[in-house]
């Protein structure tokens, strides 16, 4: 058998599509998970290094991981994730095993170099969307956990290839779609499934407009950024600082804004609130059947998802997540619940500075007064990150896993496609296909720029 090399994996694990290669990790989350641990610290790399990244590596410096590597295509960026590591770990002091290891955290510009290292049992993937699902696909592959940002993929083929290569490879991934892990959330979800609102006849989500073609203009190349790299699958286009920004930004750059990289806020926000919506319906393990484009040409709100049982989901401009039934309606937003049943405001909180009351109390209110004796209880995540440590750990499924991170990415992905083309979708989402002569089957993915491929 041939000798397989750094560089020759570097090469297959990616350009190799669905045959790459899976190695071993150097402590297996199955030995990791084991009665007697040879070390109970994770060992983790971080790939995409901008904004969203930072918080989620201080949120996992504050577990039991020990980060050994980090990964950006922008140098600035790249050495600023490199010394906020090793600064951590040179302020800590105590046992063996809680500081970093001697040679401190390596930093890559090329995510297969991360991903080779057999030392690294875990990776959190915050790159750009168009990158999600071939370095989540590497990662898998190469027998590593996975905690990817929403949206899962760039497309619906991206999202049925990490399903499957889950589910094929035995690993534990979890979706950034962190709403799951907030009280509001699964309350107002546990009221919907109990039929505490009566049947449900439609759901509004709110978030903002889908992607257009990019269009910027060229501006000079910052220093220190690998264009190419940063640019990837996508078409090649000349630089500009609305994509990847210049420096240590304190703001979300707007490469989500284009089609070429990002869904919009189809994806962006939407993959926050038709998340929810899939949970209060319980569809999680399913989608629409039916998906209808805006009532006017040119309307960037009003596309609808229609599932078999004639509930609609409609993008509005509106409350987070409003679930309308037969007896009642549960608003919900990021620290805002409201809930209503016959006509009745049974609890309330927005957010605003003369009330009286607080989010934890009225969400305690709904629960106890019509959950206490319920007969669907909803996963229970206080924290995203410590939901994913322990499903690494246990080896179950996370709040937010494969299964339901890839269906809620089709739900946006078929939202943008009506918006694209503009005509009724049919959709099977048992077989994950088009339905009833309807869509191309062009729409589910896209043309990769050589040599990066799904």
């Amino acid at each position: 058998m041939k000798k397989q090399t750094r560089r020759s994996f570097l090469k297959y694990s990616v350009l190799g599509g669905v045959g790459a290669v899976a190695l071993p990790t150097l402590l297996p989350s199955q030995v990791w998970a084991a009665d007697t641990k040879p070390n109970a610290r994770l060992t983790m790399g971080f790939i995409g290094m901008g904004i969203q990244s930072r918080g989620l590596l201080q949120g996992f410096l504050g577990q039991a991981t020990e980060v050994v590597a980090v990964c950006d295509v922008d140098t600035t960026r790249r050495e600023n994730a490199k010394k906020t590591v090793d600064e951590h770990y040179a302020k800590k002091s105590g046992p063996a095993g809680t500081t970093s290891p001697s040679a401190g955290c390596a930093a890559y510009n090329d995510f297969r170099e991360l991903i080779a290292r057999k030392d690294i049992d875990a990776v959190c993937i915050a790159t750009p969307d168009h990158w999600h699902a071939l370095i989540t696909l590497a990662a898998l592959r190469a027998g590593k956990d996975v905690y990817c940002e929403k949206p899962l993929t760039h497309n619906i083929h991206e999202a049925i290839e990490v399903m499957k290569a889950v589910t094929d490879n035995q690993r534990v991934l979890q979706t950034g779609s962190m709403q799951r892990s907030s009280s509001e959330f699964r309350v107002a979800c546990e009221l919907v499934r109990n039929g505490v609102i009566g049947a449900v006849k439609s759901v509004e989500c709110d978030f903002g407009p889908p992607p257009v073609p990019c269009d910027l203009p060229e501006e000079a190349m910052e220093p220190g950024l690998d264009w190419d790299r940063w640019v990837g699958p996508a078409p090649m286009r000349p630089y500009n600082s609305v994509l990847s920004p210049r420096g240590m930004h304190n703001h979300f750059p707007n490469w989500r804004n284009y089609s070429e990289f990002g869904g919009g806020m189809v994806c962006d926000w939407g993959a926050h609130h038709l998340d929810i919506a899939q949970w209060g319906l319980g569809m999680d393990a399913s989608g629409p059947v039916q998906v209808l484009p805006p009532p006017a040409a040119n309307d960037k709100r009003g596309a609808k998802l229609v599932y078999a049982s004639g509930i609609t989901v409609t993008h509005v401009s509106g409350f987070g997540v409003d679930f309308v039934g037969t007896e009642g309606r549960v608003r919900v937003n990021r620290g805002k619940f409201v809930f209503e049943r016959d006509g009745k405001t049974i609890a309330s909180y927005q957010g605003k500075a003369d009330e009286v009351t607080s989010l934890d109390r009225e969400v305690q209110t709904a629960q106890k007064e019509f959950l206490k004796d319920a007969k669907v209880k909803l996963y229970v995540s206080r924290n995203h990150i410590s939901d994913f440590m322990n499903c690494v750990a246990s080896r179950q499924q996370p709040i937010t896993n494969a299964q339901i991170g890839g269906h809620t990415a089709i739900c946006c992905h078929l939202m943008n496609l009506a918006y694209a083309h503009r005509q009724t979708i049919e959709w099977n989402p048992e077989r994950l296909s088009f339905a009833k002569g309807s869509g191309d089957p062009k729409w589910l993915t896209r043309d990769y720029r050589s040599p990066w491929t799904v």
